[in-house]
């Protein structure tokens, strides 16, 4: 039997890697080429496009892994079928459920190796990929004018029209600049003729403008109006160059960006703040308390993982947990309980206040759920897909590349909208969630568990399964009714 378990992974093994590559592919182009206009036009170098393609990776595959494992699955026992080997194995007195456990071991191997994956890896990536994004974001391209066009010189601030560009030099004519840069007063540079060029470190822009006046409004005292005249002007615009200046500070994570502990640390601060909440609106007005009512705190997978974490004594966990040891809550004093105290501010005003800061508590509990969840119903698809795919491959063994794919396809569709519409339901607070995240799991589960639990009553050949066999027989019969003469009278 061990012979023929190295044998049932060896052919599994081979789909499953290439199918892996394949997908990854394809979801990492469509998702590079959507990002092609945040990255063309930047002169960036080699190395920083290599490490945001390399960033894209994890989330990927967090996504792609289980594709492929139910494509491998597919396709191994659906050649195998194909090749009257199942017909062998059966014949050798192996039930096909026992032939389908290497393959089911190897999913849940997948399973646990993804669980880490998507707590440690994948968010630490999706932080970098952000931080190196907004980094892209801030970096400018080369400085180039447009003449006829208001042209951006600095963000906001500057703005610069040429009404003519000699072609090929740096010369401008019909010269107009309008300055912002200043909130307390609006300048506006005019000039016949001008030169322009980069500082000798590339990061400025020097302007030299002939023949011009310069008109200045004070907002402050908007009946005043300063001109002056000038036969040469000098104006230096700063940061105007071509540097990528990289982020080594960080940033606030979102939540997608913060490992299971980190999530779950922060879901218990978020659940003490709404419950301190929510005691102050239910003293203040009852009723509209028991209206809004104050969201329970349904059990989840992230306390039970970051339970056996902290048995283990995984350091980064216990740092974790540490740093998100909750806190009294903190109220803003303009609505929450501190307000209360104050006879001048209405009472409605501080119940909005107290329903606001409740929703937008409720909305980080939410949210910080639905990622915990999803980090292990994602992972957890690996087996389930495992279990799944091989009754169906030995059900069409004739099916080949086509049931494959169109399997593949069918069950991926499901899978992924099943996903999306629990997520959105979850972050609404219109389901669990627990239940929102793991629906679709469990209904590919039951179906995999009953396929595979008719497997030692199903009629499959080489030459197919016991339901094309019905049907072919249930064509042939239809068939003959209406060949059949009509007899009249």
């Amino acid at each position: 039997m061990r012979i023929i378990s190295r044998y049932v992974l060896r052919e599994h093994l081979g789909p499953l890697v290439f199918s892996l590559s394949a997908l990854t592919s394809l979801l990492l182009l469509n998702y590079v080429a959507k990002q092609l206009p945040h990255l063309v036009g930047k002169d960036l170098p080699w190395q920083v496009i290599g490490e945001f393609i390399v960033l894209s990776l994890p989330f990927t595959i967090a996504m792609t892994l289980p594709m492929a494992v139910l494509v491998s699955t597919l396709h191994a026992f659906s050649r195998l079928a194909a090749d009257s080997e199942i017909t062998a194995v059966k014949a050798s007195g192996i039930a096909l459920p026992r032939l389908m456990s290497p393959v089911i071991v190897l999913g849940l191997v997948l399973t646990l190796l993804m669980i880490w994956f998507n707590d440690q890896v994948m968010p630490a990536a999706n932080y970098r990929l952000q931080t190196l994004t907004n980094d892209i974001a801030r970096k400018k391209p080369t400085f180039a004018l447009r003449p006829q066009v208001i042209n951006e010189v600095s963000p906001q601030r500057l703005y610069l029209r040429a009404g003519h560009l000699a072609g090929g030099s740096s010369e401008m004519r019909d010269v107009t600049i309008f300055d912002f840069s200043d909130a307390s007063r609006r300048r506006t540079i005019r000039a016949d003729s001008g030169h322009v060029e980069l500082s000798a470190d590339g990061r400025d822009l020097l302007l030299t403008l002939r023949h011009g006046s310069m008109t200045e409004v004070n907002r402050l005292e908007p009946g005043r109006l300063q001109r002056v005249f000038f036969k040469t002007n000098f104006v230096r615009v700063r940061g105007i160059g071509n540097d990528l200046e990289r982020n080594t500070a960080g940033g606030e994570k979102s939540d997608r960006e913060r490992t299971v502990c980190e999530l779950e640390a922060q879901l218990q601060v978020a659940v003490h703040q709404r419950d301190s909440i929510f005691s102050g609106l239910l003293r203040m007005d009852s009723v509209v308390a028991r209206t809004v009512g104050n969201g329970g705190m349904a059990a989840s997978s992230g306390a039970v993982y970051c339970a056996v974490v902290r048995f283990f004594r995984v350091k980064e966990a216990q740092a974790a947990t540490a740093q998100g040891t909750p806190q009294k809550p903190m109220i803003a004093p303009s609505t929450g309980a501190g307000a209360a105290d104050d006879p001048t501010t209405p009472v409605p005003v501080l119940i909005e206040g107290f329903k606001m800061q409740l929703a937008g508590v409720q909305r980080t509990i939410d949210g910080n759920q639905v990622e915990i969840e999803k980090k292990f119903a994602i992972a957890t698809a690996c087996v389930i897909f495992a279990l799944l795919g091989a009754p169906i491959a030995f059900r069409f063994p004739r099916g080949g590349v086509g049931m494959t794919i169109g399997v593949s396809l069918a069950v991926f569709g499901v899978y992924y909208i099943g996903l999306i519409v629990g997520e959105e339901l979850a972050r609404r607070n219109m389901l669990p969630a627990f239940v929102a995240m793991w629906s679709t799991n469990a209904i590919l589960l039951v179906i995999g568990v009953v396929l595979t639990a008719r497997l030692g009553r199903e009629g499959t050949t080489n030459r197919g399964s016991e339901l094309s066999d019905q049907l072919s027989v249930l064509a042939e019969r239809v068939g003959k009714q209406l060949r059949a003469p009509v007899r009249f009278g």
